[in-house]
């Protein structure tokens, strides 16, 4: 499928511009296995790059003039890369300014190029399109115009272009995009950035995403927040015990001695957040042994603790997250992402996923009048160059 995307993005782009392009960058969405939520909270994550990806194809133009289309959109821009970058109303394309923002604001100058892109990534599933689309674009540019950012660093400027469109995110989507391998893991410490890879072996396992086709209103208010009421919670936690500075670092029994001082709101997302962070480590473990139904036990009692206590799932997500549970051939299953809406990410075993498939579609759509959409992914390399023949 992704051969097609590829051929199609180029075609597009030697028609629209009159030649072939000279880059063509692949970058990936991405999953989370566990740690969700816990990116901006200086705990651990585990995501992984899938197969899902944007195609981009730039050449230079030699102009001051970046002429961008996004094919699946119909829409196009035109902008001068030597002028100073404005919130457009455009939502999509401030993504990309964000990431031409970050570029003058470290001192980068390049000139003007041409560039197309095409996705499979599923709008709104909590896959991070948005990040994939920062990440090939920041990747191609680096490339065209040989500015020798580092891997690291280009998921540094992703994450500032996001936080420059007004989402306050964490590192792991721009890091899982660029920093992906094929059949890995990766535990991120977001507050060192250190990592390292996990073998992704589900043994008799398939994952798939269960596409909820919601995507509610309430995400990017609620999102700011639970930042806000994390914020107050380690603050409490530490003007109590100043030597405790991240939520890493407390306990439960620690952090139910301070309830009395916290509102209801603010001890549930800080217990969320201690408890998601040593689930994470927990998780790695049985990854490393292999122990697939601990992960699986692990991601339903993830999926609690986001919707009970960080209050970030609905009706939708919860219910498929039941049937899931319900189900002798299902060992986990989670809401991932943002929540409010997008997929869940569950463990089925291999040979019932036709049957898992059928029945969940049609119970879905009898409980909400709602198309499931589902999707099989597999784990995939980061943000990279395409390699013609």
């Amino acid at each position: 499928m992704n051969e097609i995307l590829i051929q199609d993005t180029s075609d597009f782009f030697k028609e629209k511009y009159g030649n072939v392009p000279t880059e063509i960058v692949l970058s990936p969405g991405r999953i989370n296995i566990i740690g969700e939520h816990i990116d901006y909270n200086d705990g651990y994550v585990l995501p992984a790059a899938i197969d899902k990806i944007i195609c981009f194809t730039f050449n230079k133009n030699n102009s001051d003039t970046a002429n961008i289309q996004a094919i699946d959109l119909k829409e196009s821009i035109v902008i001068d890369v030597t002028k100073e970058e404005i919130v457009s109303e455009i939502v999509w394309t401030n993504y990309l300014r964000g990431v031409l923002f970050q570029l003058k604001l470290k001192g980068h100058k390049i000139g003007g190029f041409n560039c197309a892109f095409s996705s499979n990534i599923p709008i709104g599933s909590g896959l991070s399109s948005s990040a994939a689309l920062e990440c090939g674009f920041l990747f191609g540019i680096n490339k065209m115009f040989n500015l020798g950012i580092k891997p690291i660093d280009m998921a540094l400027m992703g994450q500032s272009a996001e936080h420059w469109v007004g989402i306050n995110c964490g590192i792991m989507d721009q890091f899982s995009s660029v920093m992906g391998l094929e059949n890995k893991v990766i535990k991120i410490d977001c507050r060192t950035l250190d990592y390292t890879y996990h073998d992704a072996d589900f043994v008799d396992y398939s994952l798939i995403l269960l596409d909820s086709n919601v995507s509610h209103s309430l995400y990017t208010s609620e999102y700011n927040n639970r930042r806000i009421e994390c914020d107050e919670g380690l603050s409490i936690i530490n003007d109590n015990h100043p030597e405790i500075n991240s939520f890493r670092d407390c306990n439960e029994e620690l952090l139910i001695g301070l309830k009395s001082k916290m509102t209801d709101n603010v001890f549930k997302r800080s217990l969320y957040a201690v408890k998601e962070i040593k689930r994470v480590i927990q998780a790695c473990a049985a990854l490393d042994k292999g122990d697939i139904k601990t992960l699986g036990e692990l991601m339903f009692e993830t999926h609690q603790g986001l919707s009970k206590d960080y209050e970030v799932s609905c009706a939708e997500l919860d219910y498929l997250v039941d049937l899931a549970k319900a189900e002798e051939d299902i060992i986990g299953s989670r809401l991932m992402g943002g929540g409010f809406g997008g997929c869940t990410i569950t463990l089925v075993k291999k040979g019932s996923e036709n049957a898992i498939k059928e029945k969940f579609t049609k119970l879905y759509a009898a409980q909400f009048n709602i198309e499931l959409k589902i999707y099989d992914v597999k784990i995939s390399n980061g943000t990279s160059l395409y390699k013609t023949n």
